[in-house]
C-alpha cells in the first residue's frame, strides 16, 4: 500500500475522449418474477425487450440494464463482482418517487446523502446492489480523508463526512401536496457509474486511469476504495477491496455482474484503446462488432462504438 501523502498523484486528465459514455450493465439473476419486482416495480425500469433469457430494461426507450436469469444461486459475498450499479436521475423529484415504490412495497432502502450526490441505495432479492443518484455538485466539494481532511465540505463551508441520512421528509416534499405517484423512471435516467469489488487499489487505479483511459479522481486506503472518471464529478467507475485481499472471483453460476459496457464514440477512439490493452498485456476478445476486455481481477468490460 502506497503512502496516503502521494494520493494526489492519482490525479490525472483522461485519455479517452469526454463523449465516451456508459452503457448497459449485463447482471445474472436467478429468478425472473422476483428480478422484475425489485427492477421494474421497485427501480421503475421498463421491460423494452424479452430475448431468451435476457431481460432488457430501461427507461425512455434506452436500454439500461441487462438481466440474464437462469443463475443457480444468488451473490456470493466477500467476491470479485459488482458492488453496485449506479442508476442516475435527471430531478430530486424522481429520486423521490422511487422512494415511494419502495416504501409501498416494504423494500429495504438506505437513503444517504453524499452532498455532491443524493442516493438511495437497494438491493434485489439475488444481493445485486442498486444505487439511484441524483447529483447535487453544487452543494460542496469532496476532500483528501488521507490528508486528514474532511471527506466533503459544503457550499457554506460546514464539513460533511458524505454518509449522512437523507432528510426523507424533505425528500418526499419535492412530490408537492397533491402528488401523482409515478411507476416508472422518466426519459434521461442512465447509467451513472459502475462501482465494483476488486483484489488491489493500485492494481485498479492503474488499469482504468492508464490503460482504460479515464481521469484519476480519489485512491482513499483509508476507505480502501477509488475512483475514476472523465472530467468532472462524480465518478464514471469506482473500485474497493471490501471483499479482502483474497477475493476471488465466484464459481459460475453465480448471480452478479456478467459485464459493464463502455460506449467509445469512434472509431479511432477505441482503436487506441485496444492498443492500450494490448500493450498492458491485457486480455482482448473480438465478440461480435465488440470488444471485451478484463481488469486484473476478472471483472468483464464489453467495448462498443455508440450508435
Amino acid at each position: 500500500m502506497i503512502d496516503a501523502s502521494v494520493q494526489t498523484n492519482v490525479r490525472s486528465k483522461p485519455i479517452l475522449p469526454l463523449t465516451t459514455t456508459l452503457g448497459p450493465v449485463h447482471i445474472a439473476v436467478t429468478d425472473r418474477a422476483k428480478a422484475l419486482a425489485i427492477w421494474q416495480d421497485v427501480v421503475g425500469l421498463d421491460l423494452i425487450e424479452e430475448k431468451g433469457n435476457a431481460l432488457h430494461l430501461g427507461a425512455g426507450g434506452k436500454v439500461l440494464i441487462v438481466l440474464e436469469t437462469g443463475a443457480t444461486q444468488p451473490v456470493v459475498q466477500r467476491t470479485i463482482g459488482l458492488y453496485h450499479v449506479a442508476i442516475h436521475v435527471p430531478r430530486r423529484v424522481d429520486l423521490a418517487q422511487m422512494a415511494v415504490r419502495a416504501l409501498q412495497r416494504n423494500v429495504r432502502i438506505s437513503p444517504t446523502d453524499h452532498l455532491v450526490s443524493e442516493a438511495i441505495y437497494l438491493w434485489d432479492f439475488d444481493g445485486n446492489g442498486i444505487e439511484i443518484t441524483f447529483e447535487t455538485p453544487d452543494r460542496g466539494t469532496l476532500g483528501d480523508p488521507d490528508k486528514g481532511e474532511t471527506y466533503a465540505v459544503a457550499a457554506d463551508g460546514k464539513p460533511h463526512s458524505g454518509r449522512e441520512p437523507i432528510d426523507l421528509d424533505g425528500l418526499l416534499a419535492e412530490l408537492g401536496p397533491s402528488p401523482v405517484l409515478a411507476a416508472r423512471m422518466p426519459s434521461g435516467t442512465r447509467i451513472g457509474h459502475v462501482h465494483v469489488h476488486v483484489g488491489n487499489l493500485n492494481a485498479a487505479m492503474e488499469f482504468y486511469r492508464d490503460v482504460l483511459g479515464f481521469a484519476g479522481f480519489m485512491l482513499i486506503h483509508s476507505f480502501g476504495m477509488g475512483d475514476v472518471g472523465l472530467d468532472y464529478m462524480p465518478h464514471t467507475l469506482a473500485f474497493n477491496v471490501w471483499s479482502g485481499p483474497n477475493a476471488k472471483l465466484p464459481q459460475a453460476g453465480s448471480a452478479g455482474l456478467r459485464w459493464f459496457t463502455i460506449r467509445l464514440p469512434d472509431a479511432d477512439s477505441l482503436a487506441a484503446l485496444k492498443s492500450r490493452l494490448e500493450k498492458a498485456g491485457a486480455a482482448v476478445d473480438v465478440v461480435g462488432n465488440d470488444l471485451e476486455t478484463r481488469d486484473p481481477f476478472g471483472n468483464r468490460i464489453r467495448l462498443e462504438l455508440a450508435n
